[in-house]
């Protein structure tokens, strides 16, 4: 036990502080609890098995095939069927139709020396985003915002590294290209 009494203000902020931590505490192990979402664990059971007699909801009549459990050779014949060939053009095009003011865009990009990502589809997208935030009124600094990021995830896809500074004057073309090229075509 001190000497000195402690004033009270200062009991009531240790009390205040050691609440909050463990407020803190209590929310942050709730949250590491529901973050894994599965609950998918054990062996299945059909609804008649898991429900007893007793306890079987009414039904007006109308069957429900899900509900009636399988006998063992249904269960067989399951998993006896034989995987199906997937068709020639699964899991559907590979590439993306450019249209002519897209193709002109990222043309525009390449004679400015910036070499679009893949197919371009990140850049076209970026585009498409320019001209709807132009459309709405968007702010300038917003959209440059957006851009620059877009502009530096593109450039990670394809392999290479900006500086901020590049990022930033890669951005402002792709705005002044995409309002040239682009959105009013």
């Amino acid at each position: 036990m001190s000497h000195f009494p402690r004033p009270k203000s200062a009991r009531s902020a240790l009390a205040r502080n050691l609440a909050v931590g463990a407020l803190s505490l209590v929310a942050g192990g709730l949250l590491v609890a529901c973050g894994n979402d599965s609950s998918a664990t054990g062996s299945p059971t059909t609804t008649a098995a898991a429900q007893s007699p007793s306890t079987a909801p009414e039904t007006d009549g109308m069957t429900d095939e899900a509900q009636e459990p399988m006998d063992e050779q249904s269960m067989n014949d399951a998993l006896d069927e034989q995987p199906q060939a997937l068709p020639s053009d699964f899991p559907g095009p590979t590439e993306i139709a450019v249209s002519s003011s897209g193709q002109a865009f990222l043309d525009a990009l390449k004679r400015e020396g910036i070499t679009p990502a893949g197919d371009g589809v990140i850049a076209l997208s970026t585009a498409d985003y320019i001209c709807a935030a132009q459309q709405q009124g968007g702010s300038d600094a917003a959209v440059t915002t957006f851009v620059t990021a877009a502009v530096g995830s593109e450039a990670s896809a394809a392999g290479q590294e900006l500086t901020p500074e590049q990022a930033g004057k890669n951005a402002e073309i792709y705005i002044r290209l995409a309002k040239a090229e682009y959105c009013n075509q």
